[in-house]
């Protein structure tokens, strides 16, 4: 029984109880008011702070194509794994799992975490294929995350590495034509605003702010068949005959556009080398050397421009050798009375020597600085070398001699090959280039058209029987060119048992549209330029005529056979 004092008691009890929880109420309701009302902008942005990111989106790499459009350096999808070490657990039962598809000793994962642990942000392995990162996702470890990249790939391999060059890991050029044009080829990133959830997974993506913007395409001249032919040619005389290196440049006569520029040794573009090695030098326009008989053309290009001799001019190279300032310049044989195409025939060194002589000092020099020696080309390439031409206020009669066939400058073979253009373009020097040609009517007379063409007949006699470039013959077309072989520097002077065999020529002679200069380095076994150049010259150069459809201008021709 409960009495009347009581029952009073209680029931100010209850109303309390009523009273408090009304209050409690009107406290929750109107902090709800607060948050809702007046927080709300200041929550907002709080809970963006902690679930929208601005992320970067990857712009693609300009592509490199030949001049037909087929890709030699694309950027293809790509997934580089990263971790939030704060998140990231190295308990997860799913470490083990994630050591082995990355290919990543479990110790290296943990020192790296531990490494790390105060960041938010780790790259465990980075280029991995699309479909491992698709495993590597589906363990669900938390902090565990891909983002999408792209990676360099070159089609072509070691055939164009050395031109081409390649990128690092960041997508930027570090060689060749990669980094020459770099800015071309790069894009710029974009940003998109995306929510993540607790374990930073992407759950909606709110909206682009930026638009990647993809890198401009690059065409260059290069024929990638061609490329390839002259690739295969140098590795095999290399290697046929233990030579050190060898190069090829291919010109178009009449737009200067390069059809090939190979090198060997090469190296493969798509395995990111890990040090810095001479294969990945452009040799064609980085290797300077001695340019020998092939400079021979110029002597005889100076002599007849002086108005005092013409191609059949007769020089008497009796007994075959004499001597200068005491140093002795001979012929293998004595040739005796010999006309000035004949000189360039059987290559007399005695018989440019005397040309050269008979005229004013400088004369020489000028001509070979006007061809473009002892200056870089107009290809912009990284590294390219530019020879040495060197000017003397006074001309020693042996300094002239040896210039004339040959030694006492250098070159590179991309020089050679321009300087050869020119003669074939009937005296008109064009800029080079290493892309396909917009404007081909830009064009400097530097020597008489009328020499040139005397000289271009000239050089078809050095691939004729007689002379010493036969093995660079192609059935049915007339080639012209010049043999140089010539002996290497060493620490004591010439060394007679290392060489460079050297060749440089036009086809089809009659009309010249393509001209090759190749250098094979340091031979052991064969090593003249006629035995060992020139053959490379006639295989790629034939099937240039073949792949250009080049009607034959020779049919009655049969190959011959030198020494």
């Amino acid at each position: 029984m409960i009495y009347g004092d009581d029952k009073k008691s209680l029931t100010i009890r209850y109303r309390f109880v009523l009273i408090a929880l009304g209050f409690f109420f009107l406290i929750l309701f109107a902090r709800m008011l607060q948050l809702t009302l007046f927080d709300r902008n200041f929550l907002e942005q709080q809970g963006n702070a902690r679930a929208i990111r601005v992320l970067s989106l990857p712009a693609y790499r300009g592509m490199v194509t030949d001049r037909l459009g087929k890709p030699l350096a694309v950027s293809v999808p790509i997934y580089s794994i990263w971790v939030n070490p704060q998140q990231f657990s190295l308990k997860d039962p799913h470490i083990p799992k994630l050591s082995k598809l990355l290919d990543m000793p479990r110790a290296t994962i943990n020192h790296s975490i531990d490494k790390h642990n105060k960041k938010e942000f780790l790259y465990l392995k980075r280029q991995v294929e699309p479909s491992l990162a698709k495993q590597i996702l589906a363990l669900k470890i938390p902090g565990l995350h891909a983002i999408q990249s792209y990676k360099r790939y070159y089609p072509q391999g070691a055939v164009m590495a050395p031109v081409i060059g390649f990128t690092n890991i960041d997508e930027k050029g570090q060689e060749g034509l990669e980094l020459e044009y770099n800015n071309w080829l790069t894009g710029a990133a974009g940003k998109e605003v995306v929510v993540k959830d607790l374990y930073g997974h992407v759950v909606n993506v709110k909206g682009v702010i930026k638009q990647a913007k993809p890198g401009k395409d690059l065409m260059l001249s290069i024929d990638s068949s061609i490329q390839y032919q002259a690739y295969n040619a140098l590795k095999k005389v290399v290697k046929k005959n233990n030579a050190s290196s060898a190069s090829m440049v291919i010109l178009d006569v009449k737009t200067g556009e390069i059809l090939a520029m190979a090198n060997y040794p090469s190296y493969n573009p798509n395995i990111r080398p890990r040090k810095r090695s001479t294969n990945f030098k452009n040799r064609a326009v980085t290797d300077v050397f001695e340019p020998g008989s092939t400079i021979k053309t110029f002597a005889v290009i100076n002599a007849l421009q002086s108005g005092k001799y013409k191609p059949n001019t007769m020089i008497d190279t009796t007994p075959g050798w004499f001597y200068l300032n005491g140093k002795r310049v001979g012929d293998e044989i004595n040739h005796g009375k010999i006309n000035i195409t004949t000189i360039l025939q059987v290559s007399s060194n005695v018989g440019v020597t005397k040309l050269t002589l008979s005229l004013p000092p400088d004369s020489l020099w000028q001509l070979l600085h006007n061809m473009g020696f002892g200056s870089v080309t107009d290809t912009m390439f990284p590294g390219e070398a530019s020879g040495d031409l060197q000017y003397h206020n006074r001309w020693s009669q042996i300094g002239l001699a040896t210039m004339s066939f040959g030694y006492g400058l250098s070159v590179t073979t991309l020089q050679l090959a321009r300087a050869y253009a020119t003669v074939a373009d009937y005296g008109i020097k064009k800029p080079v280039t290493l892309l396909k040609a917009q404007n081909t009517n830009v064009g400097q007379q530097v020597i008489q058209a009328k020499i040139a063409g005397e000289v271009i007949t000239m050089l078809e006699s050095v691939v004729a029987r007689k002379g010493t470039g036969t093995l660079a013959e192609i059935p049915g077309y007339k080639v012209a060119g010049k043999t140089g072989t010539v002996r290497l520097l060493g620490p004591h002077g010439y060394d007679k048992t290392r060489h460079n065999g050297i060749f440089v020529g036009m086809v089809p002679a009659s009309s010249p549209k393509y001209v090759a200069a190749v250098i094979v380095r340091d031979p052991k076994k064969l090593y003249y330029g006629g035995s060992i150049a020139a053959p490379v010259f006639s295989e790629v150069m034939a099937s240039v005529l073949r792949e250009y459809n080049i009607p034959p201008d020779n049919i009655t021709s049969n190959q011959g056979s030198v020494s």
